[in-house]
């Protein structure tokens, strides 16, 4: 019926009203830098940095901010509503402590909906039809570690049967409080995950998840079913064929799979990995928009028309990449030589330097990797690869290590030098640089650091250090 009332409009000339919803969204698309929260630059932000933004929307007109209650170290988690509309929307970030994109991608929708702009009159109509309620951060002790779990070490994505955990409680209450029609499950996944079987990364996964072990469809999942297949079309304008679908297996201890079985359309959202974009900071406007669309649809039920096929056609998502994929090179195992792909990947590890982290790369897995891919690859065909010897002579300082012809050192095979007491900081060189205490890798093996040499007729043309290539022969 909706697409009759359509077309007729149309055939009468009234082509602004039959357009307006996907042109308002791309307007708003583009005009996005002016939505994100400009103090949230990076992943690892904490419940302090994100107590003056609740702070700004306590004072701001037609926004609700209620506190639910406290982590297990007594940090507040707070839940912000906009609209006043029948159909009531929930929204919550971070349950893992570690996956905060979506938490600044629900800041910058507050920003939206709380600017007075040349969409006032459209953010007006959609909040007149929904309720939306957002819990952003409910993990926040796991934020301040960013680590999965919250401090009593439990995942709360595990807890939605005993409620042993107050974030898990309180998220369970606001969820029955409100008999949410639709719920938003907002969380990341790894770098490693495809859009199907494809070079292409997951950069969002989504799923309406399963609420008992036959994986059967109710109009309840079924509507978010629909919700999906129309964001993806959305999606698909924006990371063409990096859409995945999130395994479907249920989960009885999950809350997705139980508020799913509680009655309301929950629809998981998975912000996964992207080319040259580790902050996340290009899928967080991704986050944006497809939420956007999301609300948009619910309130204006354009969800209720589409097919089911279409969500089945989105890839499930396929562990299939790794940061660095070295193809078909040589290597000596027990005296002889084999044709292998390497596959490196790029660890964070948090420390407390400013950037909040370090990489550790590190050979995960060799051998015949064809079926897999690599965020980076390199054709390693007639090219041997190794370890790196240790310089021989300790190095007193920076300035003795400036003095080195680093090309000299680089083509006799040494890519490690110790050093009587490390610089700090750090000097920009291809070397890995060790302390005394420090332990030299003679061999390259799997699960070693990754730092080796890559070689043609016994040339040194590309350096690897720490997982990232960094010289090359000109």
């Amino acid at each position: 019926m909706k697409v009759c009332i359509l077309l007729f409009c149309c055939m009468l000339g009234v082509q602004v009203v039959c357009a307006q919803p996907e042109e308002t969204i791309n307007e708003i698309e583009q005009a996005y830098p002016a939505y994100r929260e400009a103090s949230l630059t990076h992943r690892r932000f904490k419940h302090a940095d994100i107590l003056p933004l609740v702070q700004r929307l306590q004072q701001a007109a037609a926004v609700e901010v209620r506190e639910l209650g406290t982590s297990i170290e007594g940090r507040a988690i707070y839940q912000i509503r906009v609209g006043s509309g029948p159909v009531k929307v929930l929204l919550w970030s971070q349950m893992h402590g570690d996956e905060s994109t979506a938490t600044m991608a629900l800041f910058d929708l507050l920003n939206f909906f709380t600017a007075e702009d040349e969409f006032t009159a459209w953010k007006k109509e959609v909040l007149t039809k929904v309720s939306v309620y957002l819990i952003p951060m409910l993990n926040p002790d796991g934020a301040q570690r960013f680590t999965r779990r919250n401090r009593l070490g439990v995942d709360l994505n595990r807890d939605a049967l005993r409620l042993q955990s107050p974030e898990a409680r309180i998220l369970k209450a606001a969820r029955d409080r409100l008999q949410a029609d639709f719920g938003f499950n907002l969380h990341d996944q790894g770098r490693v995950y495809a859009a199907g079987r494809s070079p292409q990364s997951a950069t969002i996964s989504v799923l309406a998840p399963a609420y008992n072990y036959e994986k059967d469809v109710n109009e309840v999942r079924a509507n978010a079913m629909k919700l999906i297949a129309l964001m993806n079309r959305r999606l698909q304008g924006l990371i063409p064929g990096r859409v995945g679908r999130y395994n479907d297996d249920f989960e009885p201890r999950a809350f997705g799979d139980n508020i799913q079985k509680w009655g309301t359309s929950t629809i998981l959202i998975e912000s996964g990995g992207a080319p040259g974009d580790r902050e996340k900071q290009t899928i967080r406007k991704v986050n944006f928009v497809a939420i956007l669309t999301g609300i948009h649809a619910i309130a204006n039920g354009l969800y209720e028309d589409e097919q089911l096929e279409e969500y089945e056609r989105i890839p499930f998502n396929e562990r299939l990449l790794f940061d660095l994929l070295i193809r078909q090179a040589t290597i000596e195992l027990l005296d002889r030589e084999y044709l292998v792909d390497i596959a490196i990947n790029q660890w964070e590890v948090n420390d407390s330097s400013p950037q909040g982290f370090h990489f550790n790369g590190q050979v995960v897995e060799w051998g015949d990797l064809s079926p897999f891919y690599g965020y980076e690859e390199i054709d390693a065909s007639g090219m041997t690869a190794e370890a790196g010897k240790l310089y021989p002579r300790r190095l007193k300082n920076a300035k003795a290590l400036y003095k080195l012809d680093a090309q000299q050192l680089i083509q006799q095979g040494y890519t490690h030098i110790r050093m009587k007491k490390l610089p700090d900081p750090l000097p920009d060189t291809p070397f890995v640089l060790l302390d005394k205490q420090a332990r030299y890798q003679p061999e390259l093996r799997l699960g070693s650091a990754a730092h080796l040499l890559l070689k043609r007729n016994g040339e040194v043309v590309k350096v690897i250090k720490n997982g990232f290539v960094v010289w090359e022969k000109e």
